[in-house]
């Protein structure tokens, strides 16, 4: 980053600057963008998907932030914190130290909990440890022992996970009328290493032509489970014409095999195949408890920290409040936990329970929960930046979120939110609108300022949408919903907070399923109605001949991961390169064209692209490779051009550009085309996957299923599709979805925009709450019977929608 010059009166003038500065931002697509914005507002960074708000928010002005504060931290320790890189802006100026609570994609470990990550479980422990009832003689325990993270805590047994991993004969052996050499033992590898465990059986002396029923029982106990590793002289017996060898084999049981590939393997494949021959149940020993007995005889209020650990946040407060402590100690701790909970109610997750796992909570539930950490932390003077903050929340929830950054502004903060939900931007103090449309065609800021002001912005697409009058009541309560060609019924459905639910799912027609955080949708629809559809699609008459989930998971977790590789699109690419000219006369294949194997890729940056460059004592830093310049191939693949373009040049195209590129090629202009009408055109076909946004990844697999052309009844369940969407990007992914129930196809999704369910031909609204109070069937029908149904929550939000 470039700085201005230091002047006399530059640190005073900075200091009662009432503002944040900006000149000169170029990250991204950003282009050269000047931006005042003042401090201690409520400020939304609006604009369509891809137009560089995150890059303004994010990469300017909070990695800006980052950089100062890492500037004054000692050099040692400044190498061991995680970095990103400077921004490219040539200045920034009144800038408080900032604090970023941004949409993780990344899914945490297993041992993460709502407890960990918001240090309430802290809490907990040091409650139990200090003011726990503990049997009588029994000596006072370390917190840490009250953890199942820690050596003191965790069951010996599980390891403090709380279940374990077992297997049996009948797993491993699927069909005992097959011998050893048939492949009895079907928990083994293939190819050769199952031929030497095989070899080194016969060689031990086992009849491995006899079938496994038959053999002995102490015979069949001692190969699958035996933990003793014999090494003995094999001489194999193969093909004649090969030169056969004695070598040292070392057996391995069955058991054995499957419990240290699934436990050390690095390859998701093997792991996969190994977990077939597990079974996952809870822990014998501490019976799912995850602790040492010692930490589960200890009591607060009659219960065990396990127990309590369980129940939802909201009840854990009650019990607290109702407790009455008897020592100062244990008042002023259960004090402090309720304070702590208070937040996190405050926020609409009191459903959740400290042992809820980390992996299975939302991107917007884990963003909140840091939310509630940050509130209860009480700082004042920085700047909170949050990506997308509504992300995953009903409006009656929204409500509750807007009081929270109020309160955070209200305490001196100054709150930056990047943002698309439009009750959300009316609450602004003031508004940067970035675009006007993305990629290339964005990146320019189109208006600074108070929200009323935009509305005078002719070309932002965010303005169009915030100040459109209400909908029509009549055209849009009347409106003409599709007749259903059957469904799919649920019955008596048990799961999670699920209490014996009955669901009609109809088929050929849109099907909205709404309700508040931690209602139970996702859990009936990605779950319950999922598997049942998929355990249906063998039968002759069940109408539904294929079931797509379209999730927001990553499309790859690696920079080499990208949109070309996942789409198909890079193998046509790959093939009209190999078909040119220079790569004939060269006898080149398509492995050529690939930066992910030796041969055509750079091997300076082994095709990355980029080359780490370690700096000792200041933060590793990233550098074009210095043999390829970032183009990721060596010299001489590059030398071979398709109509003009090296393969380096083709990644570097955006959808759109390529979609022109390649109007003659059949299989490429399919891909192209659907990403172009689901609203991607701004993407390069070489962007890493890591770049992709949960929504950008969600649209991607949908484009790649709608360039396949399907004649089959398709059902089509999708978990909250218009996150980190614009309003105008939603209307855009509405005309796709909308097509595919036009062409005889079944689309369900989970969600929360009004405008989508109140476009649904039928709409499944759950609640009335969340967690324990939620699980039932509140309102189902038309859009326009579910808002006027007085027991839906989501009714009177709908209503407004629908222009009732």
């Amino acid at each position: 980053m470039r700085q201005p010059s230091p002047t006399a009166s530059a640190v005073p003038q900075d200091a009662l600057d009432p503002c944040v500065r900006v000149r000169g931002a170029r990250e991204h697509n950003l282009r050269g963008v000047d931006v005042d914005i003042p401090r201690d507002t409520l400020t939304v960074f609006t604009g369509v998907s891809g137009s560089g708000k995150s890059s303004l928010a994010f990469g300017t002005l909070y990695a800006e932030a980052q950089r100062r504060y890492f500037e004054s931290v000692a050099p040692y320790a400044r190498r061991l914190i995680h970095q990103i890189g400077a921004p490219e802006v040539d200045s920034v100026t009144g800038l408080p130290p900032a604090v970023s609570l941004e949409q993780r994609r990344s899914s945490p470990g297993s041992r993460s909990s709502v407890g960990t990550v918001t240090l309430l479980s802290n809490s907990l422990r040091m409650l139990f440890s200090r003011a726990g009832d503990y049997p009588p003689g029994a000596a006072r325990l370390d917190s840490d022992c009250f953890s199942p993270n820690t050596a003191s805590g965790a069951c010996p047994s599980c390891h403090g996970l709380g279940r374990i991993h077992r297997t049996s004969e009948e797993l491993l052996v699927p069909d005992p009328e097959l011998s050893i050499r048939q492949g009895a033992v079907a928990a083994w590898p293939g190819a050769w290493q199952g031929k030497n465990l095989r070899d080194i059986l016969e060689t031990l002396g086992h009849d491995v032509d006899r079938p496994w029923r038959e053999l002995p029982a102490a015979e069949r106990e001692w190969i699958l489970f035996t933990e003793e590793q014999p090494v003995v002289t094999v001489h194999p017996v193969r093909d004649a014409d090969r030169i056969q060898r004695p070598y040292q084999g070392t057996y391995m049981s069955a058991h054995r095999y499957v419990m240290r590939t699934f436990s050390d393997t690095k390859s998701a494949t093997l792991r996969a195949r190994a977990e077939k021959f597990l079974t996952d149940a809870p822990c014998p020993v501490c019976e799912g408890r995850r602790l040492r007995p010692e930490a589960l005889a200890v009591t607060f209020a009659g219960r065990t920290i396990a127990e309590l650990a369980s129940l939802p946040l909201g009840e854990l407060d009650a019990v607290l409040a109702a407790s009455a402590p008897r020592t100062e100690a244990a008042r002023v701790l259960a004090a402090d936990l309720r304070a702590r909970i208070a937040p996190v109610t405050e926020l609409g997750l009191g459903y959740l329970s400290l042992d809820r796992t980390a992996p299975s909570l939302s991107a917007g539930e884990l963003q909140r929960l840091r939310l509630a950490t940050q509130l209860r932390s009480g700082l004042f003077g920085v700047v909170y930046v949050l990506d997308e903050p509504s992300a995953g929340l009903h409006p009656a929830d929204t409500e509750a979120l807007l009081d929270v950054l109020e309160r955070l502004k209200a305490a001196g903060n100054t709150v930056f939110v990047v943002e698309h939900h439009l009750d959300v931007v009316r609450r602004a103090d003031w508004l940067v609108d970035v675009g006007p449309l993305a990629g290339e065609h964005g990146g320019r800021v189109l208006y600074s300022g108070p929200p009323a002001g935009l509305a005078g912005v002719a070309e932002s697409a965010t303005a169009r949408h915030l100040f459109a009058g209400p909908p029509s009541g009549g055209a849009a309560a009347a409106r003409r919903v599709r007749t259903a060609t059957g469904s799919v019924r649920l019955t008596g459905v048990r799961r999670h907070n699920l209490r014996e639910v009955a669901a009609e799912f109809p088929l050929g027609v849109f099907t909205a399923v709404t309700g508040v955080s931690g209602s139970g949708k996702s859990t009936l629809v990605g779950q319950v109605l999922a598997q049942e559809v998929a355990g249906r699609l063998a039968e002759a008459d069940f109408p539904v001949r294929r079931l797509v989930e379209v999730d927001q998971k990553p499309i790859g977790r690696t920079p080499r991961s990208n949109l070309a590789t996942y789409t198909g699109l890079f193998d046509v690419v790959r093939k009209l390169f190999t078909a040119a000219p220079q790569a004939r006369e060269r006898g080149w294949k398509a492995g050529r064209f690939s930066f992910n194997v030796p041969g055509g890729r750079c091997e300076t940056c082994q095709g990355e692209g980029f080359v780490s460059v370690e700096l000792l004592f200041l933060p590793s830093t990233y550098a074009p490779c210095p043999e390829c310049a970032g183009a990721r191939y060596n010299a001489e693949t590059l030398e071979v051009r398709y109509e003009g373009l090296n393969i380096a040049e083709v990644l570097g195209l955006t959808v759109e550009s390529a979609a022109g590129f390649f109007a003659e090629v059949a299989a490429a202009a399919r891909s192209l085309r659907a990403l172009e009408e689901i609203g991607l055109g701004y993407l390069r076909l070489g962007q890493p996957a890591t770049e992709l946004s949960g929504g950008e990844a969600q649209r991607i697999k949908l484009a790649t299923e709608l360039q396949r052309s399907r004649r089959d009844h398709t059902l089509y369940l999708l978990d909250e599709p218009t996150t980190g969407l614009h309003p105008a990007d939603v209307r855009v992914l509405l005309r796709q979805l909308h097509g595919l129930v036009d062409a005889g196809h079944s689309v369900v999704v989970v969600e929360h925009d009004m405008e989508v369910v109140a476009g649904a031909d039928w709409v499944i609204d759950l609640g009335p709450g969340g967690g324990a109070e939620g699980g039932r069937i509140t309102a189902c029908g038309p859009p326009a019977q579910v808002a006027a149904s007085p027991a839906s929550r989501t009714a009177p939000y709908l209503s407004r929608a629908l222009g009732l």
